[in-house]
């Protein structure tokens, strides 16, 4: 064996006897006093298996030399075999407590101090394969983890780039949408936050939010579909008009669909619900679903508010923009579908913040 002994103790006779006991498996050091003990560990501890430890000795005692250990973290590699004529108890508890592995009495049996020696460097070896198993396996673990970290900040990019993208081409299909995208994603992550705080009953969180506010600008991409008399005319719309106008939650779906394989299905699901449910109304008379109550996924619901607020306080082509607070009544009166009691709990205490927040965006405009 190639494991190296350090044998402790200021008579020469104790060490050369253990030296003799312990030779044929072990390359022996010894040290006399504690001082030398620990100007070797310090030297050599990556080399030495076990020490054999003297309490009484000039100098640096025994348990000097066990509060070095534990001081340079020693002990935690490196276990200690006390070799004393000390008999006491409290002694050996004092050792125990700081850390010593086990105890023989002077005069020691030969065989006896083999037995207790083998004992302990093997279960100190096997602990420290162990230590270096899961030390290999934790720094794999990182690595992987990290690799999944990245690989996932990636696809999250790719997922924002895609809806930008397709924000882009529905801001050049319709010259208003560019910045109706930006206002309603303002606007949702506002009422969003306020209606997490208000109702945690829906699990709504930061996570969900940001997913929700991201895709929220697919939210029209549908309109790409529709011809250009009927996206773009100044007027009101025919009855047949409004019907092909309507189908841009369906034809929106149809998109978001054949984009396969490229983005995180958490993002397209919401882009999804977003696209398809935005019209949707709390009471049924909504489309293209009909859907009622909280059969409408949250997210469109939230959306769904976010849009027509924006669509209220914003000049088109073929209306003047309503004052904000008479939007915010007409929302909160019914006059615009009929909405969720718990989002309009939330849109009322939130109306300063859209107000603010479309009056930010009219200064940009202007400026």
């Amino acid at each position: 064996m190639n494991d190296n002994i350090l044998v402790v103790d200021d008579s020469e006779i104790n060490r050369e006897l253990l030296s003799d006991i312990l030779q044929e498996d072990y390359e022996i050091l010894t040290a006399e006093h504690g001082q030398e003990a620990v100007e070797k560990l310090a030297a050599l501890e990556d080399r030495i298996s076990i020490v054999l430890l003297d309490l009484q000795m000039p100098k640096l005692d025994g348990f000097g030399v066990l509060a070095a250990m534990r001081e340079h973290g020693w002990l935690e590699r490196i276990p200690v075999l006390i070799i004393t004529g000390e008999q006491s108890t409290v002694v050996e508890s004092e050792c125990f407590k700081l850390g010593v592995s086990d105890f023989i009495h002077k005069p020691f049996e030969p065989s006896l101090v083999r037995m207790r020696v083998k004992n302990i460097v093997d279960l100190f070896t096997y602990k420290k394969s162990l230590e270096d198993k899961v030390a290999t396996q934790t720094k794999t673990l990182r690595e992987q983890y990290n690799l999944l970290e990245e690989q996932a900040a990636r696809l999250k990019e790719t997922n924002i780039r895609i809806i930008d993208i397709l924000g882009m081409v529905v801001e050049f299909r319709n010259l208003e949408s560019g910045e109706h995208i930006n206002r309603v994603k303002g606007f949702t992550e506002i009422l969003a936050k306020q209606f997490m705080v208000d109702f945690p009953e829906y699990g709504l969180n930061d996570h969900t939010i940001e997913m929700i506010v991201s895709s929220s600008s697919l939210h029209d991409v549908g309109k790409i579909a529709i011809p250009d008399n009927i996206l773009l005319k100044p007027g009101r719309l025919t009855n047949e008009e409004f019907e092909c106008m309507k189908s841009h939650t369906t034809k929106g779906c149809d998109v978001l669909n054949n984009i396969d394989g490229i983005w995180e299905d958490e993002y397209r699901q919401y882009a999804y619900d977003i696209c398809r449910h935005h019209h949707e109304r709390f009471d049924g008379r909504g489309y293209p679903d009909g859907l009622k109550g909280d059969d409408i996924p949250i997210s469109a619901q939230l959306v769904s508010l976010a849009d027509v607020y924006d669509a209220l306080v914003s000049e088109r082509c073929y209306k003047k923009a309503f004052p904000k607070d008479e939007a915010a009544r007409m929302i909160i009166g019914g006059e615009c579908g009929i909405f969720s009691p718990k989002i309009l709990e939330s849109f009322s205490k939130v109306t300063k913040d859209f107000e603010a927040l479309a009056d930010n965006n009219k200064n940009k405009q202007a400026q």
